[in-house]
């Protein structure tokens, strides 16, 4: 199981670069303007040699250095005492989210996607339509966040469904190895409930199959209860949790404590 779980960070890695990346004795410190925790967080992929009371600081004072709190990723392949260290550090739990998984061989796929536009290529059309759907005004992010699309190091299969000349729901596949997986699944919140999102899973899963995928994997953040159900509809089974622990506010602790 841990082998399956290391395979899955370090694909998820490749499928969401950021915009500025740092590697530091085993750890690898993400920024992206506070896009995403995935992407503007600490995440453990080697051997580490310092210890944790020379290193936490340090990557706190590397976001700070940034204008964001330090974030770092909880998987089950970090230490149980590490995240006790940044509890008692004042780091709060924040996006708590769901990593489920499937054999595409015994995926229930039979809805039709014929409504569904693919690229190999990921359009300036389709980050602008993610951006609308999902709100984002932030001007940097929607500077900066196209290069982290396009700088995605593997296949990928870009999904849309356009509604009135429009893309009113997006997705994206990105293949690594012998999985796909499943991001960007978006909805215009009027057109939501008329089988969008089904089409466009069903479609990438089985144009995954197409390209040689065997497995699939995605992830969905606790508390989004129609997305899971949507994904356990597809065959998809919980298989890990992971979360982000989050800096306290240092200059509101200032505050408060004077």
């Amino acid at each position: 199981m841990e082998t399956t779980i290391k395979q899955i960070e370090d694909m998820s890695l490749n499928a969401w670069p950021s915009h500025k990346m740092e590697l530091y004795d085993g750890w690898i410190l993400r920024f992206s303007y506070f896009y995403t925790h995935r992407t503007n967080s600490v995440e453990q992929f080697g051997t580490s040699s310092l210890p944790w009371c020379e290193k936490i600081p340090y990557c706190e004072k590397v976001y700070e250095r940034l204008g964001t709190p330090a974030i770092f990723k909880i998987s089950p392949l970090v230490s149980k005492d590490f995240d006790y260290v940044l509890e008692n550090r004042g780091y709060s739990i924040e996006h708590t989210t769901r990593v489920m998984t499937v054999n595409l061989d015994s995926a229930c796929l039979c809805a039709s996607y014929d409504q569904v536009v693919f690229t190999d290529n990921i359009p300036s059309c389709w980050i602008e339509s993610l951006f609308d759907l999902k709100g984002t005004t932030n001007p940097i992010h929607r500077t900066v966040v196209p290069s982290m699309y396009r700088a995605i190091p593997k296949e990928t299969l870009c999904a849309s469904i356009s509604h009135n000349g429009k893309i009113a729901a997006t997705g994206l596949g990105i293949l690594d190895r012998d999985y796909i997986g499943i991001y960007a699944i978006h909805v215009r919140e009027d057109l939501r409930n008329k089988g969008y999102a089904r089409q466009i899973c069903t479609g990438l899963l089985k144009e995954g199959m197409n390209k040689g995928a065997q497995k699939a994997y995605l992830q969905v953040v606790e508390g989004n209860t129609q997305a899971q159900q949507l994904y356990e509809s597809l065959g998809f089974s919980h298989f890990y949790t992971y979360w982000f622990r989050v800096q306290p506010d240092t200059h509101k602790q200032k505050e408060l404590s004077h």
